[in-house]
């Protein structure tokens, strides 16, 4: 497939037809701020022309770590513009992890913002070293300039306007579809993360591609407060609206309430989600007292939830996606002309362009329809690598390019995937494989469960059974014994929890900054629990 053929594939181009096009159509929106195409491929060029002067050109890496908002935005695609690469810095990590992603990636530049939510950046850079000149940090002897998003700036530091400085002549674009754009970090669980290198043609095409089966038109509004370090903001969020040229309306940091109200305010017509993200809305107290305008939505939930949204929120065309990072990271999604059975069901389109094979986990074989297996992936938005690492390189993709991506899922007859779980995920009861989705969309079928995370644990005979924690929609509203007696009338038997607890919420326990409950987290809390006596309790 000539994907030339389909859209802009550098994220500078994108942004460039879609000022010509909408010039006045307002780009990203927050509740402080607005900048409309016309300016924001202003404030483009400005960012490149100081990005050139600074001597930053094809391949230097360049870190950001900011929060949401049209800056953040307009440094991705002017440091993407000159042929460097974006390294966005996960605004929750410690010190420690900050200073891991910006050794590894060899960051030579960082900007910064002095604070985000309750984050003091600046002090978290004097513990790393930074106090005189920021060339001879010995902790960071790749970073050699820090610039602060704000007026002011330490001695060490340059900032935000000292960096623009006067306007200079236009410095045109040079970056290619082929180079790497971004480097994401992915979430590391027994071992750091790894760095996944994204080019321009990959996350382009992939953006065009969601949008276009979301079904974003020119001046749609598209609300997503996805963190914008994270692929499923800079891809299918960002690009996403830039390729179509739709309004982004985004904010800090995912608040139910407060999106709710930007949600009305702004009249919003689509937004994007996970499971996690969509159920906090639409259980929400206020989400019966506001207006909503929505006509679809992106979500990576169960088929419950989804159902939800288009029944509760009025997201009719809402469709469903599945991907990971080292995929740019949309693998298949549901097209918002789909009948409403077809989307509802979670059943994807492949990517135009993209190969899914699914392999037998015992054999290797590739399965029949139905089937379950292992997700392959071959094709434009697969990965270049892992930064550095070959040998973890080659063990994600083979020798005829197919990525492995450590899912599980199925391909109906007519071509689509569904997606079971993660194969790190799936809990091996006696004989049967059981995926926790499975059992928490069961469990969100219930009329008092707000939200349920499922786990494996050990167990004796069984090698692992499902530990399920549930919030409830209004405390009191069930008992434990209640919710285990209806899911052994509602699932089969080998899925049903053998154990069963009723939380408050998942933040106390583990959430990763995308909205997700963090799985191996709730794992080990889970082990926990069950080496504590409960007194006069029992499942």
């Amino acid at each position: 497939m000539d994907l030339r053929t389909a859209c802009p594939l550098t994220a500078h181009e994108a942004l460039d037809r879609a000022a010509m096009l909408a010039p006045d159509v307002e780009a990203v929106v927050t509740a402080e701020e607005r900048m409309t195409y016309r300016d924001l491929a202003r404030e483009v060029a400005r960012v490149r022309a100081a990005l050139a002067r600074a001597g930053i050109g094809r391949g230097d890496r360049v870190g950001i770590c900011a929060g949401n908002g049209p800056r953040w935005v307009a440094l991705f695609v002017a440091i993407g513009s000159v042929g460097a690469v974006a390294v966005p810095v996960n605004t929750r990590f410690t010190a420690d992890e900050v200073h891991y992603t910006l050794a590894h990636a060899r960051v030579s530049t960082l900007f910064v913002a002095d604070r985000v939510l309750r984050v003091d950046f600046i002090a978290m850079l004097r513990t790393l070293g930074f106090g005189g000149d920021a060339s001879v940090c010995a902790a960071l002897p790749d970073l050699t300039s820090v610039v602060v998003l704000g007026d002011d700036a330490p001695g060490w530091a340059t900032s935000w306007p000292d960096f623009l400085g006067a306007a200079d002549a236009d410095v045109p674009p040079s970056g290619t579809p082929d180079d790497v754009l971004l480097v994401q970090y992915t979430s590391g669980t027994t071992s750091r993360p790894k760095g996944v290198l994204l080019t321009h043609r990959g996350m382009c095409a992939d953006a065009f591609f969601s949008g276009a089966r979301l079904g974003l038109r020119t001046g749609d509004r598209f609300h997503s407060a996805r963190p914008f370090f994270h692929v499923a903001a800079t891809t299918l969020s960002i690009l996403a609206s830039i390729q179509h040229a739709a309004t982004l309306v985004t904010m800090p940091r995912f608040e139910p309430a407060e999106a709710l109200r930007l949600l009305e305010a702004e009249r919003c017509t689509h937004f994007s989600g996970n499971d996690t993200i969509a159920l906090m809305l639409l259980n929400h107290p206020d989400r019966t007292r506001r207006t909503l305008h929505l006509r679809g939505a992106w979500v990576a939930a169960s088929p419950t939830v989804i159902r939800r949204v288009i029944d509760e929120l009025g997201a009719k065309e809402c469709v469903a996606g599945y991907g990971l990072s080292e995929a740019s990271p949309n693998v298949a999604q549901s097209c918002w002309w789909e009948p409403e059975e077809v989307r509802a069901s979670g059943a994807m389109r492949v990517e135009p362009g993209v190969e899914v094979r699914i392999r037998a986990l015992d054999d290797g074989h590739d399965c029949g329809p139905g089937e379950p297996g292992s997700i392959l992936v071959r094709g434009w938005n697969v990965m270049r690598g892992y930064l550095d690492a070959p040998e973890q390189t080659a063990a994600a993709i083979d020798g005829d390019g197919w990525l492995s991506t450590g899912d599980i899922g199925t391909l109906d007859t007519t071509g689509r995937l569904h997606f079971v779980g993660r194969t790190k995920d799936i809990i091996r009861v006696g004989g049967e494989n059981v995926a926790p989705a499975d059992v928490e969309d069961t469990l969100h079928r219930h009329p008092r469960v707000r939200q349920a995370a499922v786990v494996g644990v050990p167990d004796e005979r069984l090698i692992e059974v499902p530990f399920a924690f549930v919030v409830l929609t209004e405390p009191g509203a069930a008992t434990e014994p209640e919710l285990l007696g209806w899911a052994r009338d509602h699932m089969a038997g080998f899925k049903v929890p053998r154990h069963l607890r009723i939380v408050e919420g998942f933040e106390h326990i583990g959430m990763t900054a995308s909205s997700k409950v963090q799985k191996t987290r709730l794992a080990s809390h889970a082990r926990t629990l069950l080496e504590q006596p409960r007194p006069g309790a029992g499942t």
